[in-house]
């Protein structure tokens, strides 16, 4: 159930980075409502997946999955540039989170 928790948390870490950009600096009520619940949220199942899995697993593929979530997130509803060296490091990332699930946990 961890690596649901875990999943689910680093989902809800891209709605809150796309919540947070749409939020304009916390200026607009709703988005800004937004990205706190779903900070709130993600947390607390980082938190519920932390407590079986190593801290360095869990963060890394939390944070791994925010950061490529958010990149897809940027090039497809904000127009952001899709450039060969960022698909390659979003792809990097992804290797990353791979062997870090795949990796005893010894």
């Amino acid at each position: 159930m961890a690596w649901v928790y875990l999943i689910v948390a680093g989902l809800l870490e891209v709605v809150w980075a796309y919540s947070m950009k749409q939020s304009a600096g916390f200026t607009k009520l709703v988005p800004s409502l937004i990205t706190l619940g779903t900070m709130g949220v993600s947390f607390a199942l980082l938190s519920l997946a932390m407590k079986s899995l190593p801290l360095g697993t869990a963060y890394t593929v939390w944070t791994g999955i925010g950061a490529v979530g958010a990149f897809i997130v940027g090039v497809i509803w904000l127009n952001e540039g899709v450039h060969p060296v960022r698909v390659a490091a979003a792809g990097l990332i992804l290797a990353g989170l791979t062997l870090m699930r795949l990796a005893p946990s010894t």
